[in-house]
């Protein structure tokens, strides 16, 4: 009986000890991310990266969509006006010209 008290005890406080040791960590995890992601370097590179993508989707939805059928492109377009339609609002393919 007594080993087992010592036993629990032991892991009670290694419990603690560890999940004080690892909030602590935690945290300067969070702040170190929250730096990098304020740096403004790393926010140019994303945004050039989004604006990028967007381009580069908005020339593969023209391409695709010459080459598809009107019976898959209108069901497409029956889903987007659903979704639409359920508050959910997609603005894959449009172009910002």
């Amino acid at each position: 009986m007594r080993y087992r008290l010592t036993f629990i005890a032991g892991v009670a406080l290694g419990y603690v000890l560890g999940t004080r040791a690892g909030r602590e960590r935690y945290e300067q995890l969070k702040k170190s991310a929250r730096q990098f992601t304020e740096n403004p370097a790393v926010r140019n590179a994303a945004e050039s990266a989004a604006h990028s993508g967007r381009d580069i989707a908005g020339k593969a939805y023209h391409s695709v969509s010459d080459k598809v059928p009107a019976s898959v492109a209108e069901r497409v377009r029956s889903l987007r006006d659903r979704s639409s339609q359920n508050g959910f609002e997609d603005d894959w393919g449009t172009t910002n010209t």
